[in-house]
């Protein structure tokens, strides 16, 4: 994979309940795509103050067509930054740099796969039932949000899975309660072999716990795309570093935009999201975390 930056031409914007999904021509980023990368967006005009870009999960691609190579990605308004992105208008210009980021891995033979995703972060999960289910895998879907209209791909996971399941936190949609009340009975309906997840940190660490108390505790494997704050999006600001237990068994503080966004959920250090451990290797050198604009 080769990341490029792109100055792509908006094909299309529009709202989804809560959120602004956006259609960018960003040929050389499109072919390189897989499930769970994402790009880094530019905001804000030449002359602007807004210097740090902001980091979308790849929602969907198209690698050729009439206008060549297309990205789109989900997002929220939340600030000036993504407040100026949800203004840009067809034809106008956008910067982009991507594929960014470890995608999600891929079971080498057919398996029984549940994915979770709350919220927006949604988005990446359905790149990667398409993958899934090009290899002969089962996907059943557990998708939640806070509200309705902040739930997202309702549609497209009820055209691609065996099952799905709906939670919100205020009963406005599906089951009221969150994903994780009922991910154990989807996971022992599915015969679930694995589990895929992307959303909030609290929601993907009661996935984990529900996921690794499976089959009377035996557990199964989970790949977490975390949803970090992240500034550069290529490892220089380690603004988005967070506790990873590495291959050697030691924890290092991992950078989700490079060694991320993906992890395996037995590697996170749940104990200790937000902070820099006593035992994490080097703790003594590093500096407190930077607070990055929405």
């Amino acid at each position: 994979m080769n990341p490029v930056q792109v100055r792509g031409e908006v094909l299309s914007i529009k709202q989804a309940g809560a959120y602004f999904s956006m259609t960018v021509v960003a040929s050389g980023i499109a072919e390189q795509t897989r499930p769970g990368h994402f790009v880094a967006v530019a905001v804000g005009d030449d002359d602007g103050s807004m210097l740090l870009r902001r980091a979308f999960s790849i929602y969907q691609v198209a690698s050729r067509g009439v206008y060549g190579g297309t990205v789109e990605f989900i997002f929220a308004a939340h600030g000036k930054g993504t407040t100026w992105l949800s203004r840009r208008r067809p034809h106008d210009l956008v910067d982009l740099v991507g594929p960014l980021g470890r995608p999600f891995t891929l079971p080498k033979e057919p398996a029984n796969c549940v994915l979770v995703g709350g919220g927006y972060g949604s988005a990446p999960l359905f790149m990667l039932a398409d993958a899934l289910r090009k290899r002969g895998c089962r996907v059943d879907f557990v998708v939640g949000a806070a509200t309705q209209d902040r739930m997202f791909g309702a549609l497209d996971a009820k055209r691609m899975a065996a099952s799905v399941a709906f939670t919100t936190d205020d009963g406005s949609f599906g089951e009221q309660g969150r994903v994780s009340d009922v991910l154990p009975a989807v996971i022992d309906k599915a015969h679930a072999d694995v589990v895929y997840a992307c959303g909030p940190m609290a929601m993907l660490e009661a996935v984990y716990a529900v996921s690794a108390a499976a089959y009377n505790g035996q557990g199964i494997p989970t790949q977490l795309a975390v949803e970090e704050s992240m500034a550069c999006g290529i490892g220089v600001c380690m603004t988005c570093v967070l506790p990873v237990i590495a291959d050697d068994g030691q924890t290092r503080m991992m950078r989700s935009c490079v060694e991320g966004p993906v992890f395996p959920g037995d590697r996170i250090r749940w104990d200790a999201l937000g902070t820099v451990p006593d035992d994490a290797l080097g703790a003594a050198a590093m500096t407190a975390s930077v607070e990055v604009p929405q």
